[in-house]
């Protein structure tokens, strides 16, 4: 049986409900591109919302991480991940919690107990030392040499300036084959972090005041790439059962070895398997120049660029290969890869071409820029222009500036790529920062709103018209749905006007927990029906929508205010998309 397997074995007998994963792209939250960790869907639960499954949960949740992107190819990075979770829903706490980390560790995963070591929160001044969990750990035979106190920037954890928060446990591994020293320092890399508890006890208002929860939560995570690796003892997380056969195929596409060719082939395999989750994803991204279409582009042409550092011939099925062998791999947890197949071949094959075709225009470029180039080293802005425009490796740009007898100004270059990527960095942190804060009065209108779109373009346009994927911010909501034309004005004009009548009509907006077979027979509405648990909860307002959903609603329509579609759109083949606001 595999770890992930195992994991949740040992959970569902602790009297955890195993939850589907939910889709790499969020549903409706606007503050992330992605599923980043395993508590982001659990979110509104961790608020204070009733979770249909109970106090109990546990799950393997797909994660797409890109802030670090571009140090993909080492031992350790991965931009699609799976994350290993338990919670609590004001159930168990800290006792339950840190012994049943340690008893799978030890006595399910067979660890030795002088191979790990943890930390725990050193306390400040509106939150005290956590030796409650420091005594947890002694008393499963943790010596005192073991557990080491550290601050806030390491193990404390709150989602944005306010909201929940508490201290964690972080438990390490000694990774290596030399001695475990006696006394565990944190500093030290061969301790490698393998899964973190997070104890969300205390709220942090606006003004810093710190109070307790009068419900606490747990929280925890262990990446199943890591555990892997570490369980079958190799220092390269490539070279472990989650990756070993996926990079078997590269060699036997390219015909060459993975020694000596492990960056390039780390890059293909871990931005190929991305691609297939996001293109598999039920959100229907393509790739694009914004947001998550950006992201499934870059990964695409990265290792597209790294097929042909092995010499790769690029119009041949080397990507498809690779892809159905992944589809396959992860078919018997996630079905959307399998339900989805002929999309990601498709995505990959159109990228691909299109790649290829500015690869060219790439080339013209670099001829144009060359012609009668009047100094020794090629400029940082036009070999950066080169990479950022056209998609140039600055390898690519190294090796054709050679035959012209040029160097290039690789500082410069790596200047300007560390600027660029420290922007990239800031965009991405400042998307991660709205985490809990993204559910507010103004989101959760629009949120019932798109149950409203969606109910009138059934009217109007058609009864077959499905919600494909929506986005909400505080300014606006964004909704894709399934439509084979273009809208007429005069049927925007009927959508907004039917939408403004059901709100004028002060519908309330009621809810229930049903069996998802019951909900189903009932005439629910459902996006992503796999996503879903058995047992779900179904909104319905009035009589005009009925629809499974996590939530957050308005408790009536007359809260809305008013409806204007300000925009109708092609989104994809097949997809249209409608931006409205609320005045």
């Amino acid at each position: 049986m595999n770890i992930k397997d195992l994991f949740l074995e040992f959970f569902e007998k602790k009297g955890h409900k195993i939850i589907p994963s939910a889709p790499v792209v969020p549903e409706n939250d606007p503050s992330v591109l992605f599923n980043t960790a395993g508590m982001q869907p659990l979110v509104p639960y961790l608020m204070g919302q009733k979770h249909p499954y109970g106090t109990r949960l546990c799950d393997s949740q797909k994660c797409i991480r890109t802030n670090d992107l571009d140090e993909v190819g080492d031992v350790t990075h991965h931009t699609f991940f799976e994350m290993l979770g338990n919670w609590s829903l004001g159930d168990y706490f800290k006792e339950e919690s840190i012994t049943w980390s340690f008893e799978f560790l030890t006595k399910v995963l067979n660890i030795p107990v002088e191979r790990l070591a943890v930390t725990v929160f050193e306390g400040d001044d509106s939150v005290p030392r956590d030796e409650v969990s420091a005594n947890v750990w002694r008393s499963l035979g943790i010596s005192n040499n073991r557990i080491a106190y550290l601050g806030a920037d390491d193990n404390f954890w709150i989602a944005g300036e306010s909201g929940p928060c508490g201290g964690d446990t972080e438990i390490f591994y000694f990774r290596s084959e030399d001695e475990i020293p006696e006394v565990f320092d944190p500093e030290d890399d061969r301790w490698v972090e393998i899964w973190n508890n997070v104890f969300m006890e205390f709220y942090k208002d606006e003004n810093g005041n710190v109070s307790e929860l009068p419900h606490k939560n747990v929280d925890t995570g262990m990446g199943l790439e890591r555990i892997a690796a570490v369980l079958e003892g190799v220092n390269d997380n490539y070279m472990s059962s989650v990756w070993k056969d996926i990079i078997e195929k590269i060699e036997q596409v390219t015909n060459l070895p993975y020694e000596g060719n492990e960056e390039s082939m780390r890059i293909i395999a871990d931005h190929l398997r991305t691609a297939v989750f996001i293109s598999a994803d039920p959100a229907s991204i393509k790739p694009s120049n914004t947001d998550q279409g950006y992201i499934l582009r870059r990964l695409i042409r990265r290792a597209i660029r790294h097929a042909k550092k092995l010499n790769i011939d690029i119009n041949s099925d080397w990507d498809k290969e690779i892809a159905l062998m992944i589809i396959d791999k992860y078919s018997k947890y996630y079905s959307e890869v399998v339900d989805n197949k002929d999309v990601v071949l498709e995505v990959l094959q159109t990228e691909k071409n299109k790649f290829n075709r500015t690869l060219e225009k790439g080339l013209k470029e670099f001829e144009k820029v060359t012609t009668g180039y009047a100094f020794d080293v090629l400029d940082k802005d036009i070999a950066f222009k080169l990479y950022d425009t056209y998609g140039f490796p600055i390898e690519l740009t190294i090796e054709l500036a050679r035959e012209l007898n040029l160097d290039v100004d690789v500082k410069g270059f790596n200047e300007k790529f560390k600027e660029h990527q420290e922007k990239s960095r800031a965009g991405a942190s400042q998307k991660f920062k709205g985490g809990l804060a993204g559910n507010g009065e103004i989101e959760t209108k629009y949120h019932t709103a798109t149950h409203l779109l969606n109910a009138a373009l059934k009217v109007v346009v058609n009864k077959d018209v499905h919600q494909k994927g929506s986005n909400i911010t505080s300014e606006r909501m964004r909704f894709d749905f399934a439509c084979d034309h273009k809208l007429t004005d005069e049927e925007k004009v009927k959508v907004e006007e039917l939408v403004n009548k059901w709100i004028n009509e002060g519908l309330d907006v009621t809810f229930e927990e049903m069996s998802k077979e019951d909900a189903i027979k009932s005439g629910a509405e459902c996006m992503f029906i796999d996503r879903y648990p058995d047992i779900v909860t179904v909104y319905s307002i009035g009589d005009v929508s009925k629809e499974l959903c996590g939530g957050p609603h308005v408790k009536n329509t007359k809260e809305l205010g008013h409806f204007k579609i300000k925009k109708e759109e092609a989104s994809s083949a097949g997809v249209r998309r409608i931006k409205a606001i609320l005045e």
